[in-house]
């Protein structure tokens, strides 16, 4: 009788003496393994990247918007009818349940000049509020203050692109820029941000106070106005209750009835996070599903590769069940000779993965994350391939005559 040690030996010596074929049989185990890392990897980390967006955007955000213009028939899109103002900005703070922080943004492009330097960029006009709500940190100098706003002070808030490309080395604090024409003393300068998960430049943006954009630089047939106003809640729980107060509010203060269209929007951010996240997720689900297709073929492979040897080993199998070797030692051998080729192919899947994620995120722009539990994931799968693809020839061997199998040729 013989014991599971000796059964191991077999299986593995057998192995050895057909090490092409059994590298060959592999094969479609390693691309499947190495095809679902890269994949998972891949969607990992950028759901990690646009998770880390959505965080420097700031949290438990409602954002109210003008509503779109008609010029013509034609919808003009988001914030091209100028509908909220200051004073609304005002009334969601001291009326709205919930509320943490509020701020009123409104941005225009514009040209920036100091020496000889020049550079064109968006020129924000808010309260030092926009900042809290929106996750920018003072790297050096200072916020805004009540009086800036209060006395349309010629003070900005710069981003670290725009102080490389205007003032290279030079510390910005307390210099003069242009916006346009008008002077403006720097009083701040942000934290680095880096690229957002859509490619735009966190860095490259100037704050002002927003009176003093609305007097001073946009020149609005509109005074007053804001294209946007910025909601902060206390509470996540509490987001709705203080997005159904803002809608309120400003239906009061505009004048609109029941039947009537708001002329403004309000975006729950929360809802757009977790909608964008779930499309991530749904995006690695299906990229790993793919990948996991080459694993299957690799688990056939085995298969057919599995019934080859059983009929080319029918004499052997023949000569050791006359020699007493039951037929679930025979079994065995073939489910440990197919698990082996199979674990095997998987760890040098692994391996193979893992140095392409790496590859991938080294030679593109893409975001990598390489988790254990997806190289876990995939040497259990590919063990459990080769016991389930290695079990059907496994069984086939142990059914075999010892008197028919000794007769084959």
């Amino acid at each position: 009788m013989l014991d599971f040690k000796s059964i191991f030996k077999m299986a593995t010596v057998s192995l050895k003496i057909n090490k092409m074929r059994s590298a060959l049989t592999s094969l479609g185990i390693i691309i499947g393994v190495s095809a679902v890392i890269i994949m998972l990897a891949i969607g990992s980390g950028t759901s990690k990247k646009i998770a880390s967006d959505m965080e420097s955007m700031g949290s438990n955000l409602l954002m109210v918007r003008s509503a779109s213009a008609n010029s013509g028939g034609v919808r003009m899109g988001s914030g091209t009818k100028p509908t909220l103002t200051l004073k609304d900005a005002d009334a969601i703070e001291k009326n709205a349940r919930g509320i943490l922080a509020v701020a009123p943004y409104s941005a225009e492009s514009k040209q920036l000049t100091y020496g000889n330097q020049n550079w064109s960029t968006s020129i924000g006009g808010t309260t030092a509020s926009y900042l809290f709500i929106r996750n920018y940190e003072i790297s050096s100098g200072r916020n805004f203050v009540p009086e800036d706003n209060k006395n349309c002070s010629k003070v900005a808030i710069i981003g670290n692109t725009v102080a490389s490309e205007l003032f290279g080395d030079v510390d910005p604090i307390n210099k003069t820029m242009r916006i346009g024409n008008v002077p403006f003393k720097i009083i701040g300068l942000l934290k680095v941000k880096g690229q957002s998960g859509m490619g735009m430049d966190q860095d490259d943006l100037v704050f002002i106070p927003i009176t003093t954009a609305q007097k001073k630089i946009f020149g609005t047939a509109f005074p007053g106005t804001v294209s946007m106003i910025n909601v902060k809640a206390t509470d996540p729980d509490i987001l709705d209750v203080t997005q159904a107060d803002v809608t309120e509010i400003l239906k009061q203060r505009h004048r609109i009835g029941k039947n009537q269209e708001n002329d403004f929007e309000v975006r729950n951010m929360a809802e757009m996070q977790e909608t964008i996240k779930s499309a991530v997720r749904s995006m690695s689900f299906f990229l790993g599903a793919i990948a996991s297709i080459s694993l299957l073929v690799g688990g056939i492979g085995i298969m057919n590769i599995m019934i080859v040897s059983v009929t080319e080993r029918t004499k052997e199998i023949g000569i050791r069940m006359a020699i007493g070797a039951k037929a679930s030692d025979i079994r065995i051998q073939f489910l440990i000779e197919a698990f082996l080729l199979s674990i095997i192919g998987g760890i040098i899947g692994v391996i193979v993965g893992v140095l392409g994620a790496e590859a991938v995120g080294m030679f593109s722009s893409k975001d990598i994350a390489i988790s254990g539990f997806s190289i876990l994931l995939s040497l259990s799968v590919s063990g459990l391939i080769g016991i389930g693809f290695g079990f059907y020839p496994a069984y086939k061997a142990s059914l075999l005559n010892p008197i028919d199998a000794l007769r084959y040729e």
